[in-house]
């Protein structure tokens, strides 16, 4: 079975391949390198040089693993090229109201790219998914842990 697409923006995808790059290219190998210094002092039992070593390779080959594998399901999608800029696809900069009339900007992006704090939510995330498809006007109703909410989409942007 194909994993399901992640999409991602090309400077996410971007991110992603720098992140591959630097633990494969640098730090892999200076650890290797450490390793092996350590294995040639001795017991292997009290080195701690030798035992962190391990660890921290396998953590690295662990999230090589995972980043590879996100890179190889990656679609990139670029916003900019969006064709229907009315409604809310992919990579939209949306503002939208709940009920209090209380306003939040919002920017729809790959799940490996999301930051809560400055805005951008992952395209699988509930809110998101509510969303989509949505012009101004619309109101969407969002189920979240905290209980039902209404949002009603006021502006819709996509990057130039």
């Amino acid at each position: 079975m194909e994993p399901r697409p992640n999409y991602i923006t090309p400077a996410g995808y971007a991110v992603l391949r720098q992140e591959y790059e630097r633990l494969f290219a640098t730090e892999r190998p200076a650890l290797v390198e450490t390793i092996s210094w350590a294995a040639g002092n001795g017991d292997r039992s009290e080195n701690g040089d030798y035992i962190y070593g391990r660890k921290r390779l396998r953590e690295i080959d662990r999230r090589l693993g995972f980043l590879s594998k996100r890179m190889k399901a990656a679609k990139v999608v670029d916003p900019a090229r969006q064709e229907d800029r009315s409604r809310v696809w992919f990579g939209a900069t949306v503002t939208i109201a709940d009920e209090d009339d209380a306003r939040r900007t919002l920017t729809l992006v790959g799940d490996d790219e999301t930051d809560a704090a400055s805005g951008r939510i992952g395209w699988n995330a509930p809110l998101a998914r509510a969303l989509r498809g949505a012009a101004v006007g619309d109101v969407r109703r969002v189920v979240l842990p905290a209980g039902e909410r209404d949002y009603e989409v006021m502006t819709v942007d996509y990057p130039a």
